[in-house]
């Protein structure tokens, strides 16, 4: 899991400079305004809308339709899992041509990229097709063995909408694909983050806290200790990371010299700023203070990142500061508004959640689109149900 910040500008060692040894000219203060404050804007919006969606997804009736919960348990070995991976990436690219396993990963991406795209602007392409709209209804199914032991391997339903927004989703992911531009990077990295703050929920604000303290002492080790997560995001060409460029107002749409910020640092935050607008929800006081507490906490947290790697001009673990302000600010409005115990004592999983079994193996693939997207990310961001129906936007 890629979590850093980077500030590769003005021809440092962060860059990766052109290949011909030469010094990238300095990025002007209007092009490094612009950077910084577009990739705040991208960090924002699916941490919005996403924990909305998640609202709309964890009152979903039937169990299938639910999204995986995050156990205390699963918190904990989380940052274990993610160091172990993010080493093993290293490793692979020390060992392995970088250009074959950046090939492998494009191709994987390509498809992940468009599922999870796809499933993204479904509910939103939804509102724009016609009420005579011929929508018609299609079922893959394979399954093994007969009788009473056979068991389904895929079994896929969609329809005439669901195609649609395939089709242009794959637009994006050829484009991706051929180009690599970061435009099609971002709107892959945007869909991937929208899901993940969507469809991943935390039972519980501890559980949260373990999971964002974990985090933060993974970040502050890989970023500061090593140089592991930045030779990875670096070297890693896939979409797990936004990028913006800093000579934007120099190069236009061609420009190459970027700012980015790790896909972690959206999500993992994200989650729980999901889970403090359910905790506001079940309040039932028709406010969203602890939300939108976190919410200007999450922007204080990314612009303190932001000031701190400028002043300094080296990447910055940004859970360093984002998990300190996530945390503590909805804390002391809790402890200001005397509801410290309802919000650590407030279950996700038992009042809206009721039936969410924790999942411990890959799940086979059923549903629309969107349940496939949901199958294949699990492989990226931990398991996850299978969702066989496109939630609408909330």
């Amino acid at each position: 899991m890629d979590s850093a910040l980077s500030d590769p500008h003005n021809g440092s060692a962060e860059t990766g400079g052109p290949a011909n040894g030469t010094t990238r000219p300095p990025s002007t203060p209007e092009g490094i305004a612009l950077a910084y404050g577009s990739l705040l804007l991208m960090a924002l919006l699916p941490i919005f809308f996403g924990a909305l969606r998640s609202v709309r997804c964890a009152r979903g009736k039937n169990a299938s339709d639910m999204p995986e919960t995050i156990t205390s348990r699963d918190a904990a070995r989380f940052p274990i899992i993610a160091s172990c991976t993010l080493l093993g990436l290293y490793l692979f690219f020390k060992i392995f041509s970088q250009e074959y396993i950046n090939l492998l990963l494009s191709m994987y991406f390509f498809v992940l990229g468009i599922l999870a795209l796809s499933h993204t602007i479904s509910p939103f392409m939804n509102k724009f097709f016609p009420a005579n709209f011929p929508n018609r209804q299609y079922q893959l199914l394979f399954t093994q063995g007969s009788g009473e032991s056979k068991e389904e391997i895929v079994n896929y339903e969609f329809d005439t909408k669901d195609l649609v927004c395939l089709g242009l989703s794959s637009i994006v992911g050829v484009w991706y694909l051929l180009r690599k531009h970061w435009i099609a990077n971002n709107l892959f990295g945007l869909a991937f983050s929208l899901n993940g703050v969507e469809l991943l929920h935390l039972n519980n604000v501890s559980t949260g806290c373990i999971l964002l303290g974990g985090l933060f002492i993974y970040d502050v080790f890989w970023v500061f200790g090593t140089n592991v997560m930045v030779t990875v995001a670096k070297s890693f060409e896939a979409p797990i990371k936004l990028v913006f460029p800093q000579d934007l107002l120099e190069k236009g749409l061609e420009a190459d010299n970027f700012a980015m910020l790790g896909l972690g640092d959206i999500v993992i935050p994200g989650i729980f700023i999901a889970l403090l607008l359910r905790f506001d929800i079940s309040l039932k006081k028709n406010t969203h203070t602890y939300f939108y507490t976190s919410f200007a906490a999450y922007i204080f947290g990314l612009g303190l990142t932001i000031f701190i790697m400028h002043i300094f001009k080296h990447a910055q673990p940004a859970l360093l500061y984002l998990v300190p302000a996530c945390v503590g600010f909805p804390v002391l409005v809790a402890l200001a508004k005397g509801e410290v115990t309802e919000m650590f004592s407030y279950e996700s999983s038992a009042e809206i959640l009721p039936h969410t079994p924790r999942l411990t193996h890959f799940p086979t693939v059923s549903g629309s689109p969107a349940s496939l997207a949901d199958s294949m990310q699990q492989k990226l961001a931990g398991p996850r149900r299978r969702r066989p129906q496109n939630p609408s936007a909330m």
